[in-house]
């Protein structure tokens, strides 16, 4: 196989991440398939891709007609059989846990054609404990986003000592037509590289406002206008859901059962309370009078 072989491209999750790769899919010139188990988030999708090319046609970034083109390659279904059955690239974005990313690849392994690639876009979870579960796993790769992806310009692309080079340069390949840039991983580890080093600044701005140093607002202060960041850590997880920064440490304590890698209790408060952030309207800021795609 090789780049040119990729004809079909089917995403998985239809999520503030999913969507978004499905459109830059589309605008690569794929037909693409965004799946997902509810009909209401298939909805919401398209609702919020229409606010956003809307947005960008409005700019000039993009003309109606290649607006319309995108638009008409995309496909939106329920089913899981529908949406893999004829596909040659799977890009699953679904919950950030291991045990649901698992059933879910070993139903795409049994439906999807043997030649199919099936990628992550897990933001932590190494591919090999997802393609244990597959007969295929030297066609399973990490194909890691940034969010919003139809913003940001990196893919963090990840093998394991399964995953064949051919996987990994049509991966690569890939993130190019759809006008991404690509950094190849050559081992695995969880986090990979952009979240290791997020992380490690994350988990320091928050043990700093647990241990009462400064508020979170002047932590954020400090980071935008002293180290020059676009965005603080704690605007930066409103921004990305708190659920999934707790997902992330879950995982991460799962496989090192080190105490520092639990989900510190500030964020764990926020996600029993269901204040995820700029998606449910309230995080750490109050986004309610703001108008959230």
């Amino acid at each position: 196989m090789n780049i040119d072989n990729i004809k079909r491209i089917t995403v998985l999750g239809a999520g503030s991440m999913g969507h978004q790769i499905a459109m830059l899919c589309a605008l690569g010139g794929y037909e693409t398939t965004i799946q997902d188990i509810e009909e209401t988030a298939l909805q919401k999708a398209k609702e919020s891709l229409e606010y956003q090319i809307g947005k960008w046609m409005k700019k000039g970034k993009i003309s109606e007609a290649d607006k319309e083109a995108a638009f008409s390659r995309l496909t939106f279904v329920t089913s899981l059989e529908e949406a893999v059955i004829h596909t040659d690239f799977v890009i699953e974005a679904i919950v950030e846990k291991l045990d649901v990313k698992q059933q879910v690849f070993q139903k795409v392994d049994q439906l999807a054609p043997p030649h199919a690639i099936l990628a992550t876009n897990s933001s932590t979870i190494v591919n090999s404990k997802i393609a244990a579960v597959t007969n295929r796993p030297e066609k399973v790769c990490n194909m890691h986003f940034f969010f919003p992806p139809l913003v940001m310009d990196c893919v963090e692309v990840v093998k394991s000592e399964q995953t064949s080079d051919e996987t990994a340069q049509i991966t690569m390949n890939l993130c190019k037509r759809i006008n991404r840039t690509a950094v190849l991983l050559h081992k695995e580890i969880s986090g990979f590289i952009a979240n290791r080093i997020l992380g490690a600044l994350t988990r320091e701005a928050v043990s700093l406002y647990e241990e009462g140093y400064a508020d979170f607002e002047d932590i954020d202060l400090i980071c935008t206008k002293a180290l020059n960041h676009p965005i603080g850590p704690f605007a930066l997880m409103d921004l990305s859901g708190i659920d999934i920064a707790y997902f992330v440490d879950q995982q991460r304590y799962a496989e090192t059962g080190d105490p520092n890698d639990k989900p510190p209790k500030c964020v764990e408060e926020k996600v029993k309370a269901g204040t995820l952030g700029r998606k449910t309207g309230q995080g750490w800021y109050n986004y309610e009078q703001v108008e959230v795609k």
